[in-house]
C-alpha cells in the first residue's frame, strides 16, 4: 500500500495472515455464520467446527482439545490464568514469582496481584536473558501458588529452559504458567515434558488474525482451578463468557495445523536467513553486538546494537523497512528497552537496538536488501557524526 513499509522484518510484532489461513476462515464470515451455542444447523455447524480447531491447537502443543480455553489473545489469556488462580485459591499459597524481563501483560498483572494482597517476586536474569535456575529454585517455596516464565522472549527471542522451569515449580506443588506467544508455532512445545500446567497463545504471531487466542488449562492429572474473569454465560467450560470468534477461532485452528506441519522446514529456512543478515552486519560494519543469548533463541528472532548510533534515527533513515527497535517513544521522550535494561545492558546499547524478525513470507533477497539499507544508513550516520 503507498506509504507503507515495503519490506516487513517485524514477524514478532505481529504475521500478516497466511492465504491458506485466510481461505479457512472465509466461509465463517458468509454463509456458514451461526453461533456454536445455537441449537441448530447453522450452531452445529459452527460448533463442529470450534471443537475441530480446538484439537488442531491442542495437537500443536500435545495437549487434549478440552484444555483448550478461547480467547482474544495471550494478554487475556495472562490475566485469565493469573487472576483466575488467585481468584480460585483456596490454601495457604499465595505466592507469585516471574522474571524481570516478561511481557507487561505478565509484570502488569504480577503488578495488580502485588496490590491485591499476593507475594510477588521477581526475578532477574543474566547478560543472555536467562533466569538463574537455582535462583528460581530458591525462590519457589511451599507458599508459592504460581511460576509465570515465558517460553520466548518478545524483544531477543530467548528461550527460557522450559522443562527444568516446570520441574522446580513442579517439586514446590506451585502450578507453571508460561506465555507462550513467541514460541507457539516456532518451536517444539509439549506440555506434559515441559510440566507447563497454564498457556497463553495469540493467533496473530502465527499468520492468523488479530484477536484470538487461547488459554491452555491443565485438565488431567493435576486439576487447574481458575475462576471465571468474564461472566455471562458459562461458555468454555464456565472458563470464559462470551459468544466465541469463530471465524478466528477457525482461522487459529488452521494456522496451527500449518505451523505443526512446517515447523522442522522453516526453523531451518529462518535461522539461515537470520544468521546470514547478521554475518553481513557484522562484516560490513563495526560495533554490531548481539543481545541476548546466541545459543537459546528461536529462528526467526535477531536483536542487535548498532554502536554508535540511535535505533530510532536507523529506522527513520530506512523507511521503507518494518523493524523495532529497542526502546519505546513516548510524548516525552525515548526510553530504553526495560528488557535489554534488566539483562544489565546499558542504556546507550539499549537504545541502539533493532530488533529483526523474520518469517515464513521472507525471502533471501529481502534479507539482503534490509541488511543493505541498515549498513548504507549506519555508515551514514556515523560519518555525520564523526
Amino acid at each position: 500500500m503507498s506509504g507503507n513499509p515495503t519490506l516487513y522484518l517485524d514477524n514478532c510484532a505481529t504475521t500478516p495472515v497466511d492465504p491458506r489461513v485466510l481461505e479457512a476462515m472465509l466461509p465463517y464470515l458468509r454463509g456458514q455464520f451461526g453461533n456454536p451455542s445455537s441449537k441448530h444447523a447453522y450452531g452445529f455447524e459452527a460448533a463442529e467446527a470450534v471443537e475441530e480447531a480446538r484439537d488442531d491447537a491442542a495437537r500443536l502443543i500435545h495437549a487434549r482439545g478440552d484444555e483448550i480455553v478461547w480467547t482474544s489473545g495471550a494478554t487475556e489469556s495472562t490475566n485469565l490464568a493469573l487472576k483466575g488462580l488467585f481468584a480460585a485459591a483456596t490454601g495457604k499459597r499465595n505466592g507469585l514469582v516471574t522474571v524481570a524481563t516478561e511481557h507487561k501483560a505478565t509484570l502488569d498483572v504480577a503488578k495488580w496481584l502485588g496490590r491485591q494482597g499476593a507475594q510477588v517476586t521477581v526475578l532477574p536474569v543474566d547478560e543472555a536473558g536467562l533466569v538463574d535456575l537455582n535462583r528460581l529454585a530458591e525462590a519457589v517455596t511451599d507458599k508459592t501458588l504460581v511460576v509465570s516464565v515465558m517460553g520466548v522472549n518478545n524483544e531477543t527471542g530467548v528461550i527460557q529452559d522450559l522443562e527444568a522451569i516446570g520441574r522446580i515449580a513442579a517439586e514446590s506443588g506451585a502450578y507453571f504458567h508460561c506465555d507462550a506467544a513467541q514460541a507457539f508455532g516456532k518451536m517444539s512445545l509439549d506440555v506434559d515434558a515441559f510440566g507447563i500446567d497454564l498457556m497463553s497463545v495469540s493467533g496473530h504471531k502465527i499468520y492468523a488474525p488479530k484477536g484470538v487466542g487461547f488459554l491452555y488449562v491443565r485438565g488431567r492429572e493435576k486439576k487447574t482451578a481458575v475462576a471465571e474473569l468474564i461472566h455471562g454465560g458459562g461458555h468454555e467450560g464456565g472458563r470464559r463468557s462470551g459468544t466465541l470468534n469463530v471465524p478466528g477461532i477457525v482461522a487459529l485452528g488452521k494456522a496451527a495445523q500449518l505451523a505443526r506441519e512446517e515447523l522442522k522446514d522453516e526453523q531451518v529456512r529462518l535461522r539461515r536467513m537470520r544468521d546470514a543478515l547478521h554475518a553481513r552486519l557484522e562484516n560490513e560494519l563495526d560495533g554490531v553486538l548481539l543481545n541476548g543469548s546466541p545459543a537459546c533463541r528461536v529462528s526467526g528472532t535477531l536483536n542487535i546494537s548498532l554502536s554508535g548510533t540511535d535505533a530510532q534515527s536507523v529506522m527513520m533513515a530506512c523507511p521503507r523497512l518494518a523493524v523495532s527497535a529497542g526502546s519505546a517513544c513516548n510524548a516525552q521522550s525515548v526510553e530504553p528497552s526495560y528488557v535489554l535494561k534488566a539483562m544489565g545492558y546499558s542504556t546507550s546499547r539499549a537504545l541502539s537496538a533493532l530488533r529483526f524478525g523474520l518469517g515464513r513470507f521472507n525471502t533471501d533477497e529481502e534479507v539482503e536488501q534490509a541488511a543493505t539499507w541498515v549498513v548504507d544508513a549506519v555508515r551514514a550516520m556515523r560519518a555525520r557524526r564523526g
